[in-house]
């Protein structure tokens, strides 16, 4: 939260749709003189946190306008309230219970919503992380107007999904999270005998929610962090901006990027059970 409060770019809670299908996101506009691209950020399986809505803030200090569905929006017992009210174990299990044409549909609209922004270009990719990163896969095999792919340690989609796919993908995986990165070369060897535009990278020694552990797995974390994170940055650039890879910078912007939470490993699930409690900033040099 310290790191959202210091953020000196604007960033507001908006409500998305009407009715049933209304739902709240976390907006953050970068400070740039012209129009930016759109990225839609999926959060983890603990739902919208504050170390989700801090990465928003760091990819929108890299130029793009952020949106952040909350997908837990009422969901909670209120039936109001949403991750927030939920809290990080309630979330799990609400996320297992969602209709994946709900996310769909909650993805195209916070798309829609963004792009529509005085302040934004018509290009949009997404990212997500641990479930969000294999959602955000998944939502590439539905909408053909998505123009990039990120997925951080996230499971790849059903085979037979695969030729739908148009836009580039950015796969990210730690090598010692075997539950996700044996999904890997399946959805890579797919992909190329289909001829998409498929990119992947397995750091080695690093755990799951490596972006977020960074303390983790005796350092391994910290460098996939450090490879990753300007990875996927330059990725997004490259596809929604038109700028060659080879011309961005490998650094990290200058507010720091992440949050990391102290933590044990995670198991069979995807993220750490406190991170609302022990998350802080991390500035990575």
């Amino acid at each position: 939260m310290k790191a959202l409060m210091a953020s000196p770019r604007h960033g507001e809670w908006v409500s998305v749709g009407s009715g049933p299908g209304r739902f709240d996101a976390w907006v953050v506009y970068p400070e740039r003189p012209d129009k930016a691209p759109v990225v839609v950020l999926i959060h983890e399986i603990f739902g919208l946190t504050d170390w989700a809505r801090a990465v928003a803030d760091a990819y929108a200090a890299e130029g793009f306008l952020v949106i952040a569905p909350d997908f837990l929006s009422g969901k909670a017992p209120d039936g109001k309230g949403g991750s927030a009210a939920l809290g990080p174990d309630a979330s799990r299990g609400a996320i297992a219970k969602l209709d994946p044409a709900e996310i769909t549909a909650k993805l195209d609209a916070a798309a829609r919503w963004a792009t529509s922004q005085p302040s934004a270009t018509s290009a949009y990719g997404v990212v997500g992380f641990c479930w969000g990163g294999g959602i955000s896969y998944g939502w590439a095999t539905t909408q053909p107007g998505l123009k990039a792919s990120v997925g951080f340690y996230g499971t790849a989609p059903a085979k037979q999904a695969l030729g739908s796919i148009q836009a580039p993908v950015l796969a990210l995986y730690g090598g010692a999270d075997a539950r996700v990165t044996s999904t890997m070369a399946p959805f890579r060897d797919e992909m190329s005998r289909l001829g998409k535009q498929y990119e992947s990278e397995v750091y080695e020694g690093a755990g799951h929610a490596f972006l977020r552990q960074q303390d983790g797995m005796n350092g391994a974390n910290l460098k996939a962090a450090q490879q990753g994170w300007p990875r996927s940055v330059a990725f997004l650039k490259s596809a929604l901006e038109a700028k060659k890879l080879s011309a961005l910078s490998t650094s990290t912007s200058g507010d720091g990027l992440l949050v990391t939470a102290v933590s044990d490993e995670c198991d069979d699930c995807c993220c750490d059970d406190t991170i609302g409690a022990s998350s802080s900033v991390a500035r990575i040099p």
